[in-house]
């Protein structure tokens, strides 16, 4: 006859199984970047350097063009009333006040009034050159890394996948998950680091391409009505 005991410890080990099957292991991302090794942290740091770069040169540039975008609605208006008037020197103030690439480009205009109109055209083309450098600038990192951060990346998948073998070739044939765990680790880590990275980056250097297209569109709107204005019959 079973006894009311016994059943009590039967249920008490089911229970304990029950229980036991039902514990789910957790791994953060720095036990997730740690457990990959040496080799995956120094990969992983290098990607979080450079994501850190491309968000700062992306809110760099992108406040750099909002100021430079900034034009007043009636600064050509103002500016072919002076020029009309034969008012030079107050063009040039107003342009010095705005203090914009559009501005800028105008006021190089205006200092070659009384030239051929070709030479007040090269004039105005060669500092549009300028002003876009110094709108695109240091735009090209952003693009090496969104290259680059894939790159780095699958670099480290191939030396997570070196470190598997490694440890599998010194396992004695015997193969077992926590011998292959770093390497895999390393493996899978820097791969999806490198992707967002990746990705992070061409998609600030895009946005920044963006914005900077539009200044230049508005430049070059502003200085062809210049030239249309400086070309009109008196």
């Amino acid at each position: 006859m079973i006894s009311l005991s016994a059943i009590q410890d039967e249920v008490a080990v089911l229970a304990d199984g029950e229980s036991g099957e039902s514990v789910e292991k957790t791994l953060s991302i720095i036990e997730l970047i740690t457990s990959g090794g040496t080799s995956g942290i120094v990969i992983i740091l290098i990607l979080f350097l450079l994501l850190i770069l491309a968000i700062y040169i992306y809110f760099e540039r992108i406040f750099a063009i909002k100021a430079a975008s900034k034009v007043d609605s009636n600064f050509m208006n103002q500016i072919k009333d002076h020029v009309s008037n034969g008012k030079i020197d107050s063009a040039q103030m107003l342009c010095a006040q705005q203090n914009s690439p559009v501005s800028r480009l105008i006021n190089k205009g205006i200092t070659r009034i009384g030239k051929p109109l070709d030479d007040i055209n090269t004039a105005i083309e060669n500092a549009g050159r300028l002003e876009i450098y110094n709108l695109e600038k240091n735009v090209n990192v952003l693009a090496t890394i969104s290259g680059v951060a894939p790159m780095i990346g699958f670099l480290g998948t191939v030396v997570g996948m070196i470190i598997s073998i490694f440890e599998l070739a010194n396992a004695g044939g015997t193969i077992q998950m926590d011998v292959l765990a770093s390497g895999l680790y390393t493996a899978m880590t820097t791969t999806v680091g490198g992707l967002i990275v990746g990705i992070v980056a061409y998609v600030a250097f895009n946005h920044v391409v963006g914005k900077t297209n539009k200044v230049v569109y508005q430049m070059e709107a502003n200085s062809i009505e210049f030239l249309d204005h400086l070309n009109e019959p008196i």
